[in-house]
């Protein structure tokens, strides 16, 4: 018994790197879901530059569009003889040119924010590299810590089959059936007082008695295997 609690310590803290091995890569999911986040930022960033770019270009096509409109009233005007023709140009003219201060004030204002938007971005860009040479290093912290938790499982896993031979087939077979039907923790427990100390359960007279003698036995409640922690001193398997 004194082997197999050995090997059940020595396999509880394989399952402890096994569960490390699943929730340490978990970390770079996040990691990736952060580097999404930046690239989307810095693309609306650079999207609210080119926006403002492609206003301005409108604006100015506008005006150049008004502008010849305002050649071809001003033409017209040279040929019109009645004089209410002639003050419906002039008015047309003079809307199309508050029309074109208008664009022009809007062009102004496009400058000052797509200069204002270009300082931002950069400082964006220069932000979100950092952060992203941070998510990069912290990348392959992690992976340099998941290999050294496998690099210590196997370790662990190549001391373990030795182990094997020095154990009663029977107590084994029954360990390791235990084991499959648990899924975690420990399959052999001390017995604590009268009681199982795995699922806290009393144990029979007869249980008591024969865990006490050294006799191996199961709680008839949880299935695992119950010992007297008096009679078996485990190893240190570090």
């Amino acid at each position: 018994m004194k082997t197999l609690l050995q090997l059940q310590d020595l396999d509880l803290k394989i399952d402890a790197y096994l569960v490390q091995e699943i929730e340490i890569p978990k970390q770079k999911d996040r990691f990736e879901i952060h580097r999404q986040r930046l690239a989307a930022e810095l693309e609306e960033s650079e999207n609210r530059r080119i926006r403002l770019t492609l206003e301005q270009r409108e604006c100015e096509k506008d005006i150049e569009q008004r502008q010849q409109q305002i050649g071809k009233y001003e033409t017209q005007l040279l040929a019109v003889k009645k004089n209410a023709e002639y003050q419906s140009l002039l008015h047309e003219i003079e809307g199309l040119k508050k029309q074109i201060a208008l664009k022009e004030e809007r062009i102004i204002s496009l400058m000052v924010e797509t200069d204002e938007a270009k300082v931002l971005f950069e400082e964006d860009k220069k932000r979100i590299e950092t952060e992203l040479k941070g998510i990069e290093e912290e990348s392959k912290r992690v992976d340099a810590e998941l290999a050294e938790i496998v690099e210590q499982r196997a370790t662990l896993e190549s001391r373990r089959e030795p182990m094997l031979a020095n154990i009663d087939a029977i107590l084994l077979k029954q360990y390791t059936r235990i084991r499959k039907a648990k899924k975690t923790g420990p399959a052999a427990v001390p017995m604590n007082g009268e009681s199982c100390s795995g699922c806290y359960m009393r144990l029979t007279p007869q249980v008591v008695n024969e865990v006490l003698g050294g006799k191996n036995n199961a709680c008839q409640h949880c299935g695992r295997l119950i010992y007297h922690s008096e009679l078996h001193t485990k190893d240190s398997t570090d």
